[in-house]
C-alpha cells in the first residue's frame, strides 16, 4: 500500500510539473500566433541549408524546405492569410454543428436529457458509458470531438463530479479510440487504400486480395479493452487528480416536470421522423445520399455529411422541444438563442484564426514531411526485427504524430516505406497498418496540433478560465501513455497467437 501511495505520488508529482510547465506558456491565441512566426523564420534558415528527401510518393523526386521569406513565399503569407482562417478544419464543422447543439441547449432539451440520464444509468458505469460513446463516435468521422466532450463535461457537472473528467473521458474516447469500433468507419478505408497501394509494390497479387476490413476483428475486441482501460484511467488517476470543482459553472440536478416530460415526448418524437426521413435518403439503392453497391455506407455522400445530419438531428428536436416548453415563442426566439450561441464561440473563432496561420504555414514548409522521411529512415536503418521492430514502429509513429496531425497525411507518406519493410521480413500489411493506428490514435490526444485540440480548450475554459495547453496536456498525458502501453501489449499479443486481425488478413506475410 505504502509502495502504491508513492507512486501515484510520483505520477501526480510528474502531471504537476507537465501542468505547470505547460501553463507558463502563452495564451493559446498567443501561442498558436508565436508559433506561426518561428515556423516562418525557420523554414528560411532550414531552406538556406538545402535540406531536402526523395519523395515517397514520387521515387526520383526530392522534396525540400519551402521559405516563406522568399519573395513566393511573401506573397503567399499575404494572400494565403484569409483562406487559411476560414479552411481551418475545425472552424465550419464547429460552428455548424454548435447552430443544432446550441438551440438543443438553449431550449433545456440538453439538460432534461442528462438529468433523466442519470436518473436512469446507475451512477458507477456513467464513465464507461462516456468512453464507450466517445469511442464508437468514430464512425461519425469528426463530428465526435464537437458533440461529446462538452456533453460529457455537462453530464458530469450536473452530478457534482469535476465537469473536466467527463469532457477528458470524451476526448479520450473520441480521439485516443479513434481507431477502434464495432462499425466500420470512415477511417477503414481511407487508410485501407494506401496499405494496399504500398503493398502493391512489393505482391500486387496479394494486394488484390487485400480488403478495407483488415483491421475489423481487432478493431472490435479494441473498443470493449479501451472502454475498460479509459474508464480505469478516468476514475483512479484524473478525477482524483482534479479534485472536487470549484468553479463558478454549475449545473443544477432534479427530476423532469411533467411540462419537460411532454417535451422530451414530442422531441423525441421529431428526432424519429427526422431519422426516418434521412435514412430515406442514404439506404434506397437510388435515393441522393446512397453510396457504391456493396459498400454504401462507407463511400455514401452521407458520410461525408455527418456534420449536416447532427446538426439537424439537433436543431429540429431542439425547437420542437422549445415550443412545447414554451421556451420558444416564435422565430425570433430562435434566432436570438443561436446568437447567444455564436457570441459563445468568439474564443474559439479568433483561436482558429492563429492555429489556421501555424498549420499552413507548417504544411506548406514541408517541414512535417521531411521530418517525417527521416523518421522512417531511421526506421529503417537500425534494422530491427520482430516484436522490438514493431514497438520502435509505433514510437516514432506517436512522436510524429505530435507533428503532424492528419492520420492520411502521415499514413500517405509512412505506407510506401514500412509496408514493404514489414512484408519483406515477414509481416503482412494489415499488421503495420494497425501498428500506425495503434500509435496515431494514442497520441492524438497530447499535440495541440490536433486540428481539434483548440476547440477542446475553448470547451474547457467554459468551466476553468485559466485552462491552458499545460492544463489539458496533464489531464489527457495518463490516458495517453496508458493506451499507448497497454493497445500495443494487445498488438503484441494478437501477433503473437497468430490470430487475424480482420476478414482474411492474417497477421504474417509468407511471400
Amino acid at each position: 500500500m505504502a509502495d502504491s501511495a508513492k507512486k501515484r505520488g510520483l505520477l501526480q508529482r510528474f502531471l504537476d510539473i507537465v501542468e505547470k510547465s505547460g501553463n507558463r506558456l502563452p495564451h493559446p491565441i498567443t501561442l498558436f500566433a508565436i508559433l506561426a512566426v518561428i515556423v516562418v523564420f525557420l523554414s528560411a534558415i532550414l531552406s538556406a541549408t538545402g535540406i531536402s528527401v526523395e519523395d515517397p510518393a514520387a521515387p526520383g523526386e526530392t522534396i525540400g524546405i519551402t521559405s516563406l521569406l522568399s519573395s513566393s513565399g511573401i506573397v503567399y503569407l499575404f494572400e494565403s492569410m484569409v483562406d487559411n482562417f476560414i479552411n481551418f478544419a475545425p472552424l465550419g464543422v464547429v460552428l455548424a454543428t454548435m447552430i443544432g447543439i446550441g438551440i438543443a441547449e438553449r431550449t433545456g432539451l440538453i439538460s432534461v436529457l442528462l438529468r433523466s440520464f442519470v436518473f436512469s444509468v446507475p451512477t458507477r458505469l456513467l464513465t464507461a458509458a462516456l468512453v464507450f460513446a466517445g469511442i464508437m463516435s468514430s464512425v461519425a468521422s469528426d463530428a465526435g470531438y464537437v458533440v461529446l466532450p462538452p456533453l460529457g463535461a455537462m453530464l458530469f457537472a450536473a452530478l457534482g463530479r469535476h465537469p473536466l473528467a467527463g469532457l477528458a473521458a470524451a476526448f479520450a474516447g473520441v480521439s485516443a479510440g479513434f481507431s477502434a469500433n464495432l462499425l466500420l468507419s470512415a477511417t477503414d478505408p481511407m487508410l485501407g487504400e494506401l496499405t494496399m497501394q504500398a503493398a502493391a509494390t512489393i505482391d500486387p497479387a496479394y494486394a488484390d486480395t487485400m480488403n478495407n476490413a483488415m483491421n475489423y476483428y481487432f478493431i472490435i475486441v479494441s473498443t470493449f479493452f479501451l472502454t475498460i482501460v479509459g474508464t480505469i484511467v478516468s476514475e483512479k488517476i484524473v478525477e482524483p487528480r482534479l479534485g472536487e470543482y470549484k468553479g463558478d459553472y454549475r449545473e443544477t440536478i432534479g427530476k423532469a416536470t411533467s411540462e419537460e416530460k411532454k417535451g422530451m415526448i414530442w422531441a423525441g418524437v421529431s428526432f424519429l421522423i427526422t431519422a426516418v426521413l434521412l435514412a430515406f435518403l442514404v439506404v434506397p439503392q437510388n435515393s441522393p445520399l446512397h453510396g457504391e453497391p456493396g459498400d454504401f455506407v462507407a463511400t455514401s455522400p452521407f458520410m461525408s455529411s455527418l456534420v449536416v445530419a447532427i446538426l439537424i438531428l439537433f436543431f429540429i428536436p431542439g425547437v420542437v422541444y422549445g415550443i412545447v416548453t414554451k421556451s420558444i415563442r416564435n422565430d425570433k426566439d430562435v434566432a436570438n438563442q443561436l446568437s447567444e450561441t455564436m457570441a459563445s464561440m468568439g474564443m474559439f473563432i479568433v483561436l482558429a484564426f492563429t492555429a489556421g496561420q501555424f498549420v499552413a504555414y507548417f504544411n506548406e514548409t514541408n517541414m512535417g514531411l521531411v521530418l517525417s522521411v527521416y523518421g522512417a529512415e531511421f526506421l529503417q536503418s537500425i534494422n530491427l526485427q520482430g516484436i522490438p521492430l514493431l514497438i520502435m514502429f509505433i514510437l516514432i509513429t506517436g512522436f510524429i504524430n505530435l507533428f503532424i496531425g492528419s492520420a492520411s497525411a502521415k499514413w500517405a507518406i509512412m505506407a510506401p516505406v514500412f509496408v514493404p519493410i514489414m512484408m519483406q521480413l515477414g509481416y503482412s500489411p494489415e499488421l503495420t497498418q494497425m501498428a500506425y493506428r495503434v500509435a496515431d490514435s494514442s497520441t492524438n490526444i497530447i499535440t495541440p496540433l490536433m486540428t481539434y485540440f483548440a476547440i477542446i480548450i475553448a470547451f474547457a475554459q467554459k468551466y476553468d478560465k485559466k485552462m491552458g495547453i499545460g492544463s489539458l496536456i496533464s489531464v489527457m498525458l495518463p490516458y495517453s501513455l496508458v493506451f499507448l502501453v497497454t493497445w500495443s501489449i494487445l498488438l503484441i499479443v494478437w501477433m503473437l497467437l497468430g490470430l487475424d486481425l480482420g476478414p482474411g488478413s492474417p497477421i504474417n506475410y509468407d511471400g
